[in-house]
């Protein structure tokens, strides 16, 4: 019943999030230039033992949803995925010394501040400057793209921190 439970919280997690993004936030433009993807909260806060191949399924599923609401043939779920398939490779990179806990997720206040903004700024960069490069096709405007990944992951990364300080729970001390 355990594994169950967890699949139909992953689900009511990726609905809420895709909602969310569709509903509310993507309407949310800063100076025509910086667009909040809210929707990778739901992909960058998977449990960290969250399968490869799990996560390259679920990325793509969210980026195909994105897709179908906004006609952009490809792009979110090809962004989406280079995120699912980096994201093993940055949680790696960033491994405590004593490891991960089976139980561990991307919380900032269980992981603290400095590897959960590394974290965030990597893969929202990335995903930012695939999805951007992909949209703009060529390298001729390169400046204004430059500009909508940098002000586009500020504005997301924001987003994402305030989703976690107010809805992802405390814990305290582990003794």
């Amino acid at each position: 019943m355990s594994g169950l439970r967890f699949i139909l919280v992953q689900a009511l997690r990726f609905i809420i999030y895709g909602g969310v993004h569709v509903l509310l936030i993507s309407r949310l433009v800063l100076f025509d230039l910086g667009w909040c993807f809210f929707y990778l909260g739901f992909l960058l806060f998977l449990p960290i033992a969250t399968p490869i191949v799990v996560q390259l399924l679920v990325s793509f599923c969210m980026g195909l949803a994105m897709d179908i609401f906004y006609d952009t043939g490809g792009l979110h779920a090809a962004a989406a995925v280079l995120l699912g398939f980096a994201r093993p490779w940055v949680l790696r990179l960033l491994t405590p010394r004593d490891g991960y806990d089976s139980a561990d997720t991307v919380n900032v206040h269980q992981m603290g501040w400095q590897w959960f903004s590394v974290y965030l700024t990597l893969l929202v960069t990335l995903h930012h400057a695939a999805f951007f490069l992909l949209e703009l096709g060529s390298f001729r405007n390169i400046g204004i793209t430059m500009g909508k990944i940098l002000v586009s992951a500020l504005f997301t990364s924001l987003a994402l921190l305030i989703v976690q300080l107010l809805f992802f729970p405390v814990r305290r001390g582990r003794q």
